[in-house]
């Protein structure tokens, strides 16, 4: 059970609060890329050249769609 008590109902976030096992998705970085490449999961938003950060809106929808299945 994903506990989403403390994820961010709304703004931005980075990659490592998005990946277990600091965040809800447990998958590896590599898996993580591949399903942004291949549309399984977000596209990120960049804030400056290294600076990468996803909508949390978009984050909890994926986690929250996985739960219900």
């Amino acid at each position: 059970m994903i506990d989403n008590n403390h994820f961010p109902r709304t703004g931005f976030v980075r990659l490592s609060q998005i990946l277990a096992p600091g965040g809800p998705i447990p998958v590896s970085k590599s898996t993580w890329w591949q399903g942004v490449k291949d549309g399984r999961f977000p596209r990120p938003q960049k804030l400056g050249p290294r600076t990468t950060v996803w909508k949390v809106e978009d984050i909890r929808a994926l986690f929250e769609g996985q739960a219900g299945e």
